[in-house]
């Protein structure tokens, strides 16, 4: 076992959260250095897909990537959860913002262009000096003391515009650039406008360049208040249409529907939608620092998987070329052949055809190679990487797992974040079993007078109906009978198997909260507790 384990064992009721996280980040580095990266460096990885993780890689924060259309909101977006400018920030209706801006915290408020960034070892960003000076011109870091960027980072991308003259004039690989960062970020947020809902060419070969990393992407629908219900519902269609078309994935994709700037709604009728959705999309990053360690170990994986396969390859482009003569013939050869080469790997070695790299891919970075100077498989490296995938991996999951359930939650605060979770605009406040939380009279009491009515109807003897005539009011509202049955534990606050009156208008009002869409507390409330019931149970207290 790893020595990190075993001082994490021995000092593990000393260590506090901090401490934790940076045993398992030492965890990482120590696997990666250890049983992965000789796999890499033997077979040149870095030369064909990635290049070797750094400590940095390791050690910094969650981040999330922006990308999109020009004139989406990707910068109005992070003005929106910053509540506040940033440096190099451009907003407006024509293409602004023609640079990767990484927005990350700092004691004083300032910029990095992008040639000094990339030397910065404290800077998860170093590898990125192999896209050239064309990239870094276009390249900086805005940093500044906000509350938000304590706890993550966001990377804004340049507006995608459509048409073959723009992805000429970039000077780099565009989508080479999103792949780089899709591979180390922790979010991919692709924003669409309700206007603008075409997938330009260049913003199809960006979504492709995603692939490998579906489950981090999630899909924003901005500026969903400049359009009516009716248009909404037609707008929502057509943008799943169209990402069905470019993102081949089984599964849909959570897309977020909303408004997300801090101006007054265009169109009110769809409010309470939008503020559910932006609550979800809160909570989904208010999430990454809490599941960053996890999503490191998961790419972790997807690398190592990735890196085994490369070696097969490439050993066996090495055990197919001949010694001397007809070398060139046969690398072409090879090379054409690459997808029979990908079915017979598969069947020797039992892998999966999604773990293989893109053929075509793969067959252009071929061409430059000198296959001769490929190695042959070397056994033991590639029992170091199923050893770690087979033992290491899970004993570091096991030591996640505990951290996670010892550290306080760690969420993402400040912000756009802070004004969803206090006060009479937090979410859900005043809502279902929330209403009249704040009032002093019992929120039931409106309308008792009518479950009144239906309650004398119910033949109640001393005061009380019985649980069968109680049965036959409330199976009226269909609700299947695991939920009535949780109704009539809750409404029945004496637990004498009968309900009064005012149980049975509690009954009455908690089917009502669930008929109306929201979820019923599994603790009844002091403040629906009936009037006359509220003694006894201060009473037990």
């Amino acid at each position: 076992m790893f020595s990190w384990l075993g001082k994490q064992a021995g000092g593990r009721e000393r260590a506090g959260g901090g401490d934790a996280l940076q045993t398992v980040t030492g965890g990482l580095k120590e696997l990666y250095a250890r049983r992965l990266q000789p796999l890499e460096d033997y077979y040149r990885f870095h030369d064909f897909h990635s290049p070797a993780l750094e400590e940095a890689d390791f050690e910094n924060k969650p981040m999330v990537l922006l990308v999109g259309q020009y004139s989406t909101g990707k910068t109005t977006f992070i003005r929106y959860l910053l509540e506040q400018d940033f440096p190099g920030m451009r907003i407006g209706p024509e293409p602004t913002t023609d640079s990767f801006i990484a927005v990350m915290y700092g004691d004083a408020e300032g910029s990095t262009p992008g040639n000094a960034l990339v030397v910065d070892p404290k800077k998860p960003f170093r590898k990125l000096s192999r896209f050239g000076n064309a990239f870094l011109n276009r390249f900086m870091c805005a940093q500044l003391p906000n509350q938000v960027l304590k706890s993550i980072s966001i990377i804004d991308s340049p507006g995608i515009l459509s048409g073959e003259k723009q992805r000429i004039s970039r000077g780099y690989d565009f989508c080479q650039v999103l792949q780089w960062f899709a591979e180390r970020v922790d979010r991919i947020i692709l924003l669409f406008d309700a206007h603008k809902l075409d997938i330009s060419d260049e913003f199809s070969e960006a979504i492709q360049s995603f692939r490998g990393q579906d489950d981090k992407i999630r899909v924003v629908l901005n500026k969903a208040d400049q359009v009516d219900t009716q248009q909404l519902m037609r707008v929502y269609g057509a943008l799943m249409w169209s990402l069905g078309k470019v993102i081949n994935t089984p599964e849909v994709l959570r897309v977020y529907i909303g408004s997300f700037w801090s101006q007054p709604l265009q169109n009110t009728e769809n409010r309470r939608l939008f503020e559910v959705e932006a609550q979800d999309l809160f909570q989904d990053i208010q999430s990454l620092p809490q599941k960053a360690a996890v999503r490191k170990l998961n790419d972790l994986i997807k690398r190592a998987r990735l890196a085994k396969v490369h070696a097969y390859i490439i050993s066996h482009l090495k055990k197919e070329m001949p010694s001397v003569f007809g070398k060139e013939n046969k690398k072409k050869e090879l090379i054409s052949k690459l997808p029979e080469i990908y079915i017979q790997l598969q069947r020797e070695h039992h892998i999966s055809p999604g773990d293989f790299p893109e053929v075509k891919k793969m067959q252009e970075l071929l061409e430059s190679c000198d296959f001769s100077k490929f190695h042959s498989l070397k056994p033991k490296l590639i029992e170091a990487v199923d050893n770690m995938l087979a033992n290491k991996i899970a004993s570091l999951m096991s030591l996640i797992s505990q951290e996670e359930s010892n550290m306080p939650t760690q969420m993402v605060h400040g912000g756009a974040f802070d004004g969803t979770t206090v006060g009479p605009f937090g979410h859900g406040y005043g809502e279902g079993a929330k209403e009249g939380a704040d009032e002093e009279e019992w929120v039931v009491a409106k309308d008792k007078p009518v479950y009144d009515e239906i309650f004398y109807t119910l033949s109640p003897i001393n005061g009380r109906i019985s649980g069968v005539n109680a049965k036959k009011e409330m199976v009226n509202s269909k609700l299947p009978n695991s939920v009535l049955g949780k109704i009539w534990k809750l409404a029945d606050c004496d637990n004498d198997g009968m309900l009064d009156e005012e149980e049975f208008a509690l009954a009455k009002h908690l089917i009502k909260i669930k008929l109306d869409g929201y979820e019923l507390p599994s603790i009844l409330p002091p403040h629906l507790v009936p009037p006359s019931h509220r003694k006894p149970l201060q009473m037990v207290e």
